[in-house]
């Protein structure tokens, strides 16, 4: 019995290597109890009404897997906070708010996107604030996708023209503190959290507040590698 747990893909049409790790991935998982998708499954998920053969081949394999038997659960991230009913319907998955507990195979254990950890990048955390925002959310399903997707376009591009520019101490910055961290954890009775959005692959161990041991499981990109995390009973 296993559970797998993946974030971070950012599909898009424009990497064919990761379209195809994550076709063979899903051809690969049909004897997976479940599967739990972390956020930024989608590099840009511009609204539920996308009809582009990207967004119907992505769809259709999250369908077939799920008609295995798999049961997939759904986080949305930073990209992908878009992601709807709709698309829930269609594919056969369940969407998950973020900070939520699971039992897996008898332990509590907490799911996050990871990007509210990430508490000393103010900027971003009020953009967050504004851009997923109800209202906001509303106005954006509420323009025509052409224009969603200039939209995206030019924030991606932002992103990626500043990335290289950025420090070592603004890279931390833009990592999950290690506060944060055990505040949610204590606040939800966990000793094990599993995220994604840092892209920092790695497993921490250390002591809660009382002393109780304790794991965070950093989930990794998929820019390189096909990073799953599996939990077997």
């Amino acid at each position: 019995m296993t559970t797998a747990f993946i974030a971070d893909l950012h599909l898009s049409p424009g990497r064919p290597d990761i379209l195809d790790a994550f076709a063979n991935f899903c051809e690969q998982s049909t004897g997976l109890d479940a599967l739990y998708i972390l956020g930024d499954l989608f590099d840009a998920w511009l609204g539920d009404d996308d009809s582009s053969d990207f967004a119907f081949q992505i769809k259709s394999q999250i369908k077939r897997l799920s008609d295995s038997g798999v049961k997939i659960y759904f986080m949305a991230g930073n990209r992908d906070f878009m992601v709807g009913e709709r698309f829930a319907t269609e594919t056969g998955i369940t969407l998950l708010p973020d900070e939520t507990v699971i039992n897996l195979y008898g332990e509590r254990v907490l799911l996050m996107h990871g990007d509210t950890l990430c508490t000393l990048d103010k900027g971003y955390l009020r953009y967050r604030r504004v851009i997923q925002n109800p209202v906001v959310t509303g106005v954006l399903r509420s323009l025509p996708l052409s224009w969603r997707m200039r939209i995206a376009n030019k924030l991606r591009q932002s992103s990626n023209s500043q990335r290289p520019q950025l420090t070592s101490e603004q890279l931390y910055q833009m990592d999950a503190q290690h506060p944060a961290v055990l505040q949610v954890m204590e606040k939800h009775q966990v000793n094990q959290l599993i995220h994604g959005h840092t892209h920092r692959p790695a497993i921490h161990c250390f002591k809660l507040s009382d002393g109780t041991p304790a794991k965070r499981v950093v989930l990794g990109d998929w820019y390189t590698q096909a990073s799953v995390y599996r939990a077997s009973k």
